[in-house]
């Protein structure tokens, strides 16, 4: 079967679904997640509304990603650390490779670069408000 590019919510589910395989299983991270999450079925649909607002402009998701991982963070004891994200992307850049290949999984690639900065830029500003 040949891959290809993202664009369909449909696509970005098997993303999103295949992703949190992944990182569930994930002996650094999957805790993050799986000790915090209680509704898979419902935290996949909102990531996926999450993705396919960030690569195909639909106005789906209405949470704010940075307080909500800042807020997760203070949760789990300030531990959530930049290297963290790292194996994140890694995560998802692998999924995207093993799946999609077209100019919408390079933008999620880039998307989540980005989001993955901001996000710890959030904890790290969350943290040093909290400690004022």
């Amino acid at each position: 079967m040949s891959k290809g590019d993202i664009y369909t919510r449909e696509d970005v589910k098997i993303l999103v679904t295949k992703f949190y395989e992944k990182v569930r299983q994930d002996d650094e991270i999957g805790h993050f997640f799986n000790d915090n999450i209680q509704d898979w079925p419902e935290h996949i649909e909102k990531l996926t509304d999450f993705w396919e607002t960030n690569l195909f402009f639909v106005q789906k998701y209405k949470d704010n990603p940075l307080l909500v991982h800042a807020q997760l963070d203070e949760k789990v004891n300030r531990t959530i650390e930049n290297y963290h994200f790292g194996i994140w992307l890694r995560h998802w850049f692998d999924t995207i490779d093993r799946n999609f290949v077209g100019a919408n999984a390079e933008k999620a690639k880039q998307r989540a670069r980005n989001i993955s900065v901001r996000m710890f830029m959030a904890i790290f500003d969350y943290r040093k408000l909290k400690s004022s």
